[in-house]
């Protein structure tokens, strides 16, 4: 084959590639608008609860028709009972500060602050001095996080569900610490699907029972197109659609996608639930990302398993 056309054809490649991991990131920016639209449907727990039998079940159809091997190395079976617990504690808080607050300020707040959390946390546990870089990448995010938190009005914490918010960013961070190293033992389809049955185990027996029988008589069409698009549209297909893309085109240029997400989480709940934008989330979402850009200035960005939604 003449060079030339190789060239062509590997720059179309790269161009399907991040195309799709453009629509990765909108779909994750849009589920927090559909979890918003959910939470006047069901308890958090129960929330939780549907959403991972449709996760289970898509990625366990995925792996199946794209003949990847279900099992993990026997190693890896500690960090997937670790992860598994974090995500079930992390959906919860989820759905606990979209019930109190606002999908838009949340999608903002929990997207820019994860990796934040999640270098911090990193730095500790290998008790390294952070580089320049670092402190100021860090030293600017923790004014974003003040920022997206309104703590300088400390009454509206609560009220506002910043508090979940918050805490389902440091629930995730830890959780990457353990799907970070508990992924090399087996491929990371395999390990988010065993990763989401934990949560679900661990979901199940605090679910509400009677809530659940009559959610299966519901015939608002809202209720089920929702169910469907956050947990197999969003957590399942394009969850896996990025990972696949980032093993193509790199860590780093993939994860540079992930800035858009505050954004579209933002926008698409002004579009769909008519939420105002508010100028100290605005702010905020621009220092975090600029913090996040300082940190990982020359350096991939440490991807986990899973989207934060």
């Amino acid at each position: 084959m003449h060079p030339k056309h190789t060239h062509h054809k590997e720059t179309t490649t790269d161009k399907v590639l991040l195309g799709s991991i453009v629509v990765s990131m909108f779909l994750w920016g849009l589920s927090w608008p559909s979890g918003k639209a959910l939470t006047h449907y069901c308890t958090p727990i129960n929330f939780g609860v549907y959403r991972y039998v449709f996760v289970v079940v898509t990625l366990l159809l995925i792996l199946l028709v794209a003949k990847v091997p279900i099992k993990v190395k026997k190693q890896g079976i500690p960090f997937i009972f670790a992860s598994g617990a974090l995500l079930a504690i992390y959906s919860f808080f989820f759905v606990l500060g979209l019930t109190k607050g606002t999908a838009g300020a949340g999608g903002v707040l929990v997207t820019t602050l994860n990796p934040l959390v999640s270098y911090a946390l990193g730095i500790m546990i290998k008790r390294k001095l952070p580089s320049r870089n670092d402190t100021l990448g860090l030293t600017i995010g923790a004014i974003a996080g003040c920022v997206l938190l309104k703590l300088w009005d400390s009454s509206t914490l609560m009220d506002s569900g910043n508090i979940f918010f918050l805490l389902a960013a440091c629930t995730w961070a830890t959780m990457s610490v353990f799907t970070s190293k508990g992924a090399k033992y087996g491929s990371s389809m395999s390990f988010s699907f065993w990763q989401y049955v934990i949560t679900l185990v661990c979901m199940i027996p605090l679910m509400n029972f009677s809530e659940a029988q009559a959610a299966i008589h519901i015939t608002d069409f809202k209720f089920w197109g929702n169910l469907f698009f956050g947990a197999s549209i969003v957590t399942a297909l394009a969850t896996t659609m990025f990972f696949y893309a980032t093993t193509q085109v790199g860590a780093e240029k993939a994860s540079s996608y992930i800035f858009m997400v505050p954004l579209a989480a933002a926008v698409s709940s002004w579009l769909i639930l008519g939420e105002h934008i508010l100028p100290h989330t605005i702010v905020g979402g621009t220092l975090g990302i600029l913090a996040v850009y300082i940190i990982n200035k020359k350096k991939p960005i440490p991807l986990s398993s899973g989207e934060p939604d």
